[in-house]
């Protein structure tokens, strides 16, 4: 899955915050998704301690969810930490590993956010720009905006708002558990974003296809032509 190239990874974090906005106008909050065959998931891991770390996608089959392939890849990490400019720091290992698929997924479902960031401009919409594909955030932890409470039946949500704008929803998806944070990442609107999400679970907190990209990144799912030697990486099947 090949990425255009529209900036360059190694800039100053001002020039970084200035690409995030022009990148923003440039997102399509219309729902483009057509015939679903094959959705993808992608996760990064934190980096040990010399700055490596793990980029894992996940590829299912839909409406099966049955995994079809994983590619995991290892890199250094090279952008610092800075709240709101992540996906300067973990989209050039996820376009690395994605390159690496065989499968053309039709719709990404990408750990993080999506519009709902305080430039508008999170990972998943970041990466949607580059592949020109639909993709949605559906992260675990809320980056800005606030919500009413979410009602406790599976299915239920609440709008986020930030600065009188619905940028996601944080929606229910497991009985008991937490809500994850949905937004429009690219070529998608926010109604077809929580549908999509849901289809794609499968009684458990996480959509399957992020939930074994994380299991991936974290070495507990094993990929098929990982770019990893067997010292670098136990890989574990569950």
């Amino acid at each position: 899955m090949k990425a255009h190239h529209l900036h360059d990874w190694q800039i100053a974090r001002d020039q970084a915050m200035q690409i995030q906005r022009d990148l923003a106008a440039m997102v399509s909050r219309r729902n483009e998704v057509g015939d679903i065959l094959l959705v993808a998931g992608v996760d990064i891991s934190a980096p040990d301690s010399e700055g490596f770390a793990r980029a894992a996608v996940a590829v299912v089959s839909y409406p099966e969810l049955k995994l079809k392939e994983t590619k995991v890849v290892q890199q250094q990490v090279t952008f610092p930490y800075v709240p709101g400019l992540l996906s300067f720091r973990e989209s050039p290992l996820i376009l690395a590993v994605c390159e690496k698929l065989n499968a053309d997924p039709d719709l990404i479902l990408v750990d993080g956010q999506g519009i709902a960031h305080p430039r508008r401009l999170g990972l998943a919409s970041h990466l949607g720009l580059l592949w020109d594909k639909p993709t949605i955030g559906c992260a675990k932890s809320r980056l800005c905006g606030e919500h009413q409470l979410v009602p406790p039946q599976p299915g239920s949500y609440a709008e986020i708002i930030d600065n009188s704008e619905v940028i996601g929803a944080a929606l229910r998806t497991k009985q008991g558990a937490g809500p994850v944070y949905v937004s429009i990442g690219h070529k998608v609107d926010l109604q077809a974003a929580v549908s999509w999400v849901l289809r794609c679970c499968r009684g458990l907190r996480l959509p399957e296809p992020t939930r074994l990209a994380h299991l991936a990144a974290s070495g507990h799912l094993k990929a098929t032509g990982a770019e990893e030697t067997p010292s670098q990486l136990t890989l574990k099947l569950f």
